[in-house]
């Protein structure tokens, strides 16, 4: 991912005005560094594929990218999770103020969108691209699982309704991640197949956050653990051992899945997925 890592730099959000601090804010998360597993995934798809796209899929791995790191700025805001380290760094809330954390994540948000617009694709693909990036990390994707994360801490739901939380907040967006991958090379009908594994996967990537959470250190998570006792986490409801099974579960159903997919698919995707697959080990 190192040559992603160099256009992130190269491309980092500029602001000329007069405050002090803005342009400093806006750089701060991404730079901080972070999984980048939904610009691998895209990026993946692509090298599969059509390894002289590259170049172009950047500008989409990025703006997935912004949108990720919009949502963590928001999701540690104090009416929100309240938390103090993301990425092991202090949260904008508390390296600067909470109204710059606010409008930060904003500017973020929008300029993922400003990106993919000036993506160097064709005018079909993009409306494509910003149409997947829109709608699963919107309001009937990433927003509305923060919004029912949100409403109903303190109420307990059933691990069905947890599931369906957790499809939006998390999976949508590393769903779309492989899908916008399959739509830059022109394979939209693999899209649709790789975009339900996307879910399976998020759902897993959510559930291991949730083993995370009671099994490591905020230090060796380089984010807040331990603060999810009054939310509908999979621990809370199921308890850690039953948390552990529904893992396992899923992890081997997706490493049968990943098996089956073409060997070019494979031999690019397999070395990231099953790190994370089994990341909950």
């Amino acid at each position: 991912m190192q040559n992603f890592e160099n256009f992130l730099l190269k491309n980092l959000p500029v602001s000329k005005s007069i405050h002090p601090t803005y342009e400093e804010a806006l750089c701060k998360m991404l730079v901080a560094g972070g999984k980048r597993f939904r610009p691998a995934l895209l990026l993946g798809v692509v090298k599969s594929y059509n390894s002289l796209m590259i170049d172009g899929a950047m500008h989409a791995a990025y703006a997935i990218e912004l949108l990720h790191t919009y949502s963590l700025i928001h999701d540690d805001l104090p009416a929100m999770d309240d938390s103090p380290l993301r990425r092991s760094k202090p949260t904008l809330h508390v390296a600067y103020d909470e109204v710059t954390a606010i409008l930060v994540g904003d500017a973020l948000n929008t300029y993922s969108f400003e990106v993919l617009s000036n993506a160097p694709f064709s005018d079909y693909t993009r409306v494509q691209l910003i149409r997947e990036l829109a709608s699963n990390g919107g309001l009937n994707g990433m927003v509305l699982g923060q919004a029912i994360d949100c409403y109903f801490e303190n109420k307990p739901l059933a691990i069905e309704d947890v599931k369906i939380l957790h499809t939006n907040k998390t999976a949508k967006l590393i769903a779309t991640s492989l899908k916008m991958g399959a739509i830059i090379v022109g394979l939209e009908e693999l899209g649709e197949k790789l975009y339900d594994f996307g879910i399976k996967l998020g759902l897993l990537f959510q559930i291991q956050d949730d083993i995370l959470d009671v099994t490591q250190s905020s230090e060796e998570a380089g984010k807040l653990t331990g603060n999810d006792e009054d939310k509908n986490s999979f621990v809370t409801l199921l308890g850690l051992d039953e948390t552990m099974r529904e893992a396992n579960e899923l992890a081997s159903e997706l490493t049968i899945e990943l098996n089956s997919f073409d060997e070019n698919l494979q031999r690019e995707l397999s070395p990231l997925l099953m790190k994370y697959i089994n990341r909950h080990k």
